[in-house]
């Protein structure tokens, strides 16, 4: 994708605000900002989440050898790798949120030279980049909470064996 000089998208914004927008523009566009940053809200919650989910993720790897969840890589590699393969979906949930997180409104606004063109390109900047969040934040969802049903199966198959 070719770096875009944001210069053309202020001069459809000067455009626009040439003529003062209606009340309903003002109120649409206010909605989608709103829904906008709650989407930005909830991706770095979902972010934080999961950097947490991963450090407890790793405790099996990285506990004191005797500890309850610790497991050792030369004498149980198989509980290793399974451990690891728990936090596979938690990384590619961080992934999904951080792709959404730096998705911006971009539209084209080369030509524009009617402010309800670039009103209606500004909407559907909008209103595709937040459909793309959500369906971002969907996938970290699921990513996210298939990281943890495997991780906690593999701390009860690590605390089955060492009870055994």
């Amino acid at each position: 994708m070719a770096f875009r000089s944001f210069r053309s998208r202020l001069r459809a914004f000067q455009v626009m605000r040439g003529n003062p927008p209606d009340p309903g523009f003002v109120a649409d566009l206010e909605f989608l900002e709103n829904r906008d940053l709650d989407l930005s809200v909830r991706l770095g919650a979902m972010l934080g989440f999961n950097a947490l989910l991963i450090t407890i993720g790793t405790h099996p790897i990285s506990a004191s050898p005797g500890a309850p969840l610790s497991v050792d890589a030369a004498t149980q590699p198989v509980l290793t790798l399974l451990s690891l393969a728990g936090i596979v979906p938690l990384i590619l949930s961080c992934g999904f949120a951080l792709r959404a997180m730096l998705l911006g409104e971009e539209f084209d606004s080369e030509g524009m030279d009617d402010d309800q063109v670039a009103r209606r390109r500004l909407y559907s900047a909008f209103v595709h980049s937040i459909d793309v969040q959500a369906r971002l934040l969907g996938l970290a969802i699921r990513s996210t909470v298939l990281g943890g049903v495997l991780t906690l199966g593999v701390w009860a198959a690590i605390l089955s064996i060492k009870m055994a």
